[in-house]
């Protein structure tokens, strides 16, 4: 273990790791190229890849929630096998080397290429999205003051990447195609490389991100070396996901079980039933503290999954409003998806100063009222796009304002939420199984993409027109909104309600 002086040999800059800097431009681009396929794949998929099919918004809606599922899922594995066998740093290159690929196999038109492509995605994100914000952290010492300045610096790349990447890429996909589009997002994802690469060679890391030992790697399993194994693994998981994502339609016939869910519905399922039996057993053989804790770290979990359930609406079903339903000025639908980073970008600052003069009152709420006020949050956002229905023209769009209302609302929701959530979780998890609490805290993400996909074919237009729009789908999309804010707003009345409760139940946990 290295000591404090040790830490304090690393080579700084602006009074924080230089390695840090190198990591927040590989995070910046490998963001730049997730963000900037996401802005475009919705409208892809409706365009292109289905465009002859008249339930084109249902198929797309059951892929793009089976790709975002699978997309966060992977990390809990690939987190697994870097803590166990690769290390950070090998596990940080196969995912970005995969990521790269996967986004130029994109530019190729073609449908099995097109699942091979997102698979490879999948495949590779679950490698790299772990493992670098963890990498951040082992930059710092223990109890280093400097950690949570370090990690908005971090997050704060991630948030440019999200903000650019639509502009950038949903400009080449409109002005060119959109192959140009994706291929910018592929070379977006080398560039992250690079700049890991070069931090590497300079030595910025120190020792850092290396595997746990070497003999992991070299130990045989089926006569091959683990530290081959699991790259040759990892591309032969590739056409199995692309296998899983293609199979989107129904299982069974109407009227039965199945006759709305597919094979990552019903995967998804299977492991939902799967953690909640186990935490009933965690449950069980607690002591009555841990279980008052446990049973609240559950309910942020779960409130977290709603919020992201109608936050992630924002890469499909909204971005179809956008290009259907709402008179863009200055930017193309694709380009919407960058005003959620743009306004955490602007937003984030004032909301921790807010915070902090709170705290210096005495005032600033605990987690459970943050919570509950995120939710609300929410639900006026989508209260909003449904208002605006009243305010279309005569062909049907509603004015652009209502766009960036809702965007400006739900970033608020966000960061009520986001950045408190994590840090609980590991406050209020008994120590023994904070790791298996914190691969459900992001699993959280993976089930809300089942509620995207079910939120999305409930909204999905029927029609192989590639310009419906209009009157045609106003009120379908209105009406679906006004829903969703009375889910949302429910939920956070519910949660604020419950409140003094569920503080009481975290005990010293703030």
């Amino acid at each position: 273990m290295e000591t404090k002086s040790e830490f304090m040999e690393q080579q700084q800059m602006f009074g924080h790791p230089k390695g840090l800097f190198y990591l927040f431009f590989a995070e910046l681009w490998e963001r730049f190229s997730f963000y900037g396929m996401r802005a475009l794949l919705t409208l892809y998929m409706v365009d292109v890849i289905f465009a002859a099919l008249a339930e084109r918004d249902f198929a797309t809606a059951a892929v793009y929630a089976s790709y975002g599922s699978l997309v966060y899922a992977s990390t809990v594995i690939g987190g697994r096998i870097s803590d166990t066998i690769l290390g950070m740093r090998n596990s940080i290159f196969l995912g970005g080397i995969l990521m790269s690929i996967g986004h130029f196999v994109l530019a190729i038109e073609n449908d099995m290429a097109f699942y091979l492509a997102l698979s490879l995605i999948i495949v590779g994100n679950g490698f790299f999205k772990p493992n670098i914000s963890t990498f951040v952290g082992t930059l710092y010492p223990p109890g280093d003051s400097k950690k949570d300045s370090g990690f908005t610096i971090f997050y704060m790349g991630i948030n440019i990447g999200g903000w650019v990447a639509p502009l950038l890429c949903g400009w080449l996909a409109f002005e060119y195609g959109w192959h140009y589009g994706f291929g910018l997002a592929g070379i977006g994802m080398l560039t992250g490389l690079i700049f890991f690469w070069s931090g590497i060679k300079k030595n910025v890391f120190g020792d850092r991100g290396l595997p746990p030992n070497d003999e992991v790697l070299e130990k045989k399993v089926m006569g091959i070396k683990q530290g081959i194994l699991v790259p040759v693994l990892a591309v032969i998981a590739a056409p199995v996901i692309a296998f899983l994502l293609s199979a989107y339609k129904a299982l069974g016939a109407e009227g039965t079980f199945f006759e709305d869910q597919n094979i990552v519905n019903v995967i998804f399922k299977l492991i939902g039933i799967s953690i909640l039996a186990y935490l009933g057993y965690i449950m069980f053989k607690a002591t009555l503290d841990e279980r008052k804790k446990l049973f609240v770290a559950v309910l942020i979990t779960f409130f977290m999954t709603i919020f992201w359930g109608f936050h992630e609406l924002s890469g499909s079903v909204i971005t179809l409003f956008a290009a259907r339903n709402v008179e863009l000025t200055l930017m193309s639908a694709a380009q919407t998806n960058s005003l959620n980073s743009m306004f955490i970008i602007i937003l984030a600052i004032p909301i921790s100063l807010m915070w902090t003069y709170l705290s210096k009152k005495n005032l600033n709420p605990r987690t459970p009222y943050k919570f509950g006020l995120g939710l609300v949050f929410a639900g006026i956002s989508f209260y909003a796009l449904a208002l605006s229905a009243g305010s279309a023209n005569d062909s049907g769009l509603v004015p652009f304002s209502y766009l960036l209302l809702m965007y400006f609302l739900l970033s608020i929701g966000e960061l009520f939420m986001s950045p408190v959530g994590l840090s609980k979780i590991t406050d209020l998890s008994p120590k023994r199984i904070v790791a298996f609490m914190m691969g459900v805290w992001f699993l959280s993400s993976a089930f809300a993409f089942q509620v995207v996909g079910f939120i999305g074919k409930q909204l999905a237009i029927e029609s192989t027109d590639k310009n419906v729009g209009g009157f045609e789908t106003l009120t379908v999309y209105t009406d679906g909104f006004e829903l969703i804010a009375k889910y949302a707003l429910g939920a956070g009345i519910i949660v604020l309600l419950a409140s003094p409760l569920i503080k009481r139940l975290m005990g010293r946990v703030h």
